[in-house]
């Protein structure tokens, strides 16, 4: 059986390339996927590693983001001394590290990364030679000189003797480069400039001996955990004490997150993907199956059993596995290589010398592939199996073909069924987390549903598209339906291949373009001002005096966001966010109260708080609350106001006038604006339009738009997610065309006699290739008819939750659902291209004269 197997795979190796193919990139796409992101940890591994010293001690508070007040947690320089005389303590050195800069050229442009990495600004110490060696001049010893990496130098053409401003929280400053230095391990994007430590304690924290960390080195023979133990006990106070391993461990963690996302989506994508793969294996081998009719009968007649029959199949399907599988290991291993080039031309450098291959990645395309291919392959090799030999020598069709077709129909309305009145179920929900729960029953059970009733919609379907669309090509075009209606369940799985990526596409269409015009309606409704501004990494307090002072506008709001413990009268505690804003905020952003007016919020020592919180907490206007303010004072705020939370801007929360924020909590502990409003004189829009950009425009990161410019950011951020999505699904959508490439492919060769009879009685070249053409590009708007509208509707009902969260639009992108669907007769136009071309050329006597 062994032997068979092998013969039949070598012999039919042309009508299983298409599925190869399939297991091929979805292989490919899981093991790059892998590598790409084991590398990134490597990369990061190393980094964090090599700039970790053996202990490092912190301010207790100190995080490793950037910090809402624009400095940097610190620590007295006294506490240098302190843990140099701790016993095993070899040195001891301050360092200066902030990520609340920017960094421009001569011109204004930023230096920093574009890819979201940080620019890092700080003193040279005896820590940075661990990772990094100066390639060119010399550290910096003054005020006026600063050191950069390689890396920024190379890709902004950066020399020595250029001059950088430095842009921070305590002011702007300049200075030469006056020595660049490369990283010796694989920097993946962060900007890296360095100051001599008298100039970054002055320029970057405010004052002078002040130090944001202590790195510390031990003694030959000193352990980190017994180093870590020796310095905590010199040293009193609110301070972290970590090893050079929990360091390296908690940055490795806040990166790990990141990438995890990253991980998890991209495997989702290609899971769709070997779904979709699924139904090409599954329509490859049933066709194979019935292609073989005769010879399975004859194989059974002379003594083969089911279970042989059945085995053999599978055999091909484990060999097409193995082949897929490990060229798609390799493939993937390119995949990877490929998407670090693209990430290094966006800015996150990633060198090859940190490429990772574990050994579970290639065990695991391996396994999927494998495994996929061989469930996928069962329907059809059981099915082979139950051939009977008399039944398959007069080659005619098993009885039961019939009944399996009803049953599977009734099963598959049941399913629909069940998984309409999930979606139902979804839109009458009280809350979004009620009806996600839902929405994924509903989501899964109709596209199952769809796909199991696929052959029985095939029939009524694709006859409706063939009136519109076929029957103008006369007898060619009605024997295309006819060729399209011939076996459902085939066209049924192959337009379900390409059903699930189009239903996903639509779905996700609707949502984004909902969000938009709800986030869009929103903003018309809501934002009264005229000017929204907004920075990188909030509004330096330069920015914003440059703002202020403006010509042709007639205010300017700041809007900070401040931590609080709130304690509400019945004694329950919360750590929320107010926002401290100047009282203009109430008209330069509307909101709708339930009860006070919003205007009261702003007055002395009062305050509002967001409907859902003073349900939960059964609170009122007038009640008192004790705010603890973080690094300030506590504070008694009377409820003034309770807004509503039907609302997509500012849901649920509590405002505070930014007066109040600043008597209780210390000038330089309050955070930096999150962003500011303006409103423009009456008449002048247009100048204060140009005034505000203008005062900004030596700050790169800081955005002045108006209400256009913010709806076309809205826009562009959704557009530019959904991109990415799309370009993630096109990885199952190429596996949906490549199962409708291989079903006419096998289809023509099933029909080979039949196409040399239609010639022979006069059917010219053109007329069969175009035969083709259009059945296949009915199977193809078939499977886009049914992907689209089923998508529609999960994004209709999506969208009924998100209302529950203030987006209350429903926008169906109709532009983009036309052009999907006018694309997918361009996907079977292309899809029958190598078909109809190999139909063509058949030899007319010789495919009479086939079996």
């Amino acid at each position: 059986m062994l032997k068979t197997s092998l013969r039949n795979f070598f012999a039919h190796k042309g009508r299983m390339a298409l599925s190869a193919v399939a297991v091929l990139l979805s292989v490919a796409f899981v093991c790059g996927t892998l590598v790409f992101t084991d590398t990134m940890d490597t990369t990061f591994d190393k980094l964090f590693a090599a700039t970790s010293s053996d202990v490092t001690v912190s301010p207790k508070d100190a995080q490793a983001e950037n910090s809402d007040t624009g400095r940097p947690e610190s620590m007295p320089a006294s506490a240098v001394a302190r843990v140099a005389r701790a016993e095993g303590v070899k040195s001891a050195e301050g360092a200066v590290s902030s990520m609340d800069v920017t960094v421009v050229n001569a011109a204004d442009k930023n230096m920093g990364s574009e890819n979201g990495a940080p620019t890092i600004a700080g003193n040279w110490t005896r820590n940075d030679l661990r990772s990094m060696k100066i390639s060119s001049g010399h550290a910096p010893r003054g005020p006026t000189e600063v050191m950069v990496d390689s890396n920024t130098a190379d890709k902004h053409h950066l020399k020595l003797g250029d001059e950088l401003r430095t842009i921070a929280a305590t002011g702007d400053f300049r200075a030469r480069i006056v020595g660049i230095a490369s990283f010796t391990v694989t920097n993946p994007g962060a900007a890296v400039v360095f100051f001599d430590t008298a100039t970054a304690q002055r320029e970057l924290l405010g004052s002078a001996g002040q130090f944001t960390q202590i790195n510390v080195t031990a003694d030959a023979g000193v352990s980190d955990a017994q180093l870590k133990k020796n310095v905590a006990a010199s040293l009193d106070g609110p301070y972290k004490f970590q090893t050079q391993k929990e360091t390296a461990d908690a940055n490795r963690k806040d990166v790990g997150s990141f990438m995890d996302v990253i991980k998890y989506a991209m495997l989702g994508f290609a899971g769709i993907a070997f779904l979709v793969g699924i139904f090409l294996i599954i329509n490859t081998f049933s066709m194979l199956v019935a292609q073989r009719t005769r010879e399975i009968g004859l194989m059974r007649a002379i003594g083969s059993s089911r279970k042989q029959v059945n085995r053999s199949v599978l055999v091909e399907a484990l060999l097409l596995g193995v082949v897929g599988s490990v060229v798609g290991v390799g493939a993937g291993v390119g995949l990877a290589v490929g998407l670090m080039k693209l990430m290094s031309s966006m800015g996150m450098d990633l060198s090859t010398d940190d490429l990772t291959i574990r050994w579970t990645t290639p065990v695991t395309g391996l396994l999927l592939g494998i495994v996929v291919t061989v469930l996928a392959a069962y329907v059809p090799a059981r099915r082979a199996g139950k051939v009977s030999p008399m039944a398959a020598l007069r080659d005619a069709g098993t009885p039961a073909d019939v009944k399996a077709g009803l049953v599977r129909g009734l099963i598959g309305i049941v399913l629909t069924a069940g998984g309409g009145f999930a979606l139902y179920t979804a839109t009458q929900a009280a809350k979004a987390s009620e009806g996600s729960l839902w929405l994924g029953v509903g989501i899964v059970a109709t596209l199952v549903g769809f796909v199991v009733v696929g052959p029985l919609l095939a029939g009524g379907v694709v006859r409706v598209i063939s009136v519109v669309l076929l029957r103008m090509f006369g007898p060619v075009g009605r024997m295309a339906e006819r060729n399209a209606l011939r076996n459902p369940r085939r066209t049924g799985a192959t337009g379900a291949a390409l059903m699930i990526g189009l239903a996903l596409v639509a779905c996700l269409s609707v949502v984004g373009s909902s969000m938009v015009a709800s986030a869009t309606s929103e903003l018309d409704k809501s934002v009264g001002a005229d000017f929204i501004v907004q920075g990188q990494n909030g509004l330096k307090p330069q920015a914003a005096e440059a703002l202020k002072e403006a010509p042709y506008v007639s205010r300017v709001t700041e809007v900070k966001f401040v931590k609080a413990t709130l304690t509400t009268p019945g004694g329950v505690k919360e750590e929320e966010g107010l926002v401290a804003a100047t009282p203009s905020y109430a008209q330069d952003l509307r909101r709708e109260t339930t009860a006070g007016e919003l205007s009261a919020a702003y007055g002395k020592d009062a305050m509002s708080v967001g409907s859902a919180f003073a349900g939960k907490n059964h609170l009122k206007v007038g009640d008192t609350m004790s705010v603890a303010f973080d690094h300030g004072r506590t504070a008694r705020l009377r409820i003034a106001a309770i807004t509503s939370d039907d609302t997509t801007f500012d849901k649920g929360a509590m405002y505070v006038n930014l007066a109040t924020a600043e008597r209780y909590v210390p000038a330089d502990r309050l955070p930096l604006n999150g962003m500011m409003f303006a409103k423009a004189q009456p008449g002048k829009a247009d100048q204060a339009y140009k005034a505000l950009k203008s005062a900004v425009a030596a700050d790169p990161t800081v955005h002045v738009k108006d209400q256009t410019d913010y709806k076309k950011t809205l826009r562009d951020q959704i557009g530019q997610l959904l991109n990415m999505i799309y370009g993630l699904l096109a990885l199952a959508i190429i596996v949906a065309i490549l199962g409708v490439v291989n079903t006419l492919a096998l289809s023509v060769v099933e029909r080979t006699r039949e196409i040399g009879l239609m010639r022979a009685i006069g059917l010219s070249r053109r007329q069969l290739r175009r035969m083709i053409r259009l059945e296949s590009v009915v199977i193809a708007l078939f499977g886009a008819l049914l992907g689209l509208g089923l998508g529609m509707g999960w994004g209709a009902t999506a969208q009924k939750l998100l209302a529950l969260e203030g987006l209350d639009v429903l926008q169906i992108p109709w532009t983009t659902i036309l052009t999907v669907f006018a694309g997918s007769a361009f996907v079977g136009l292309f899809a029958a291209l190598i078909p109809a071309f190999r139909a063509g050329r058949m030899n007319v006597l010789g495919a009479i004269a086939t079996e």
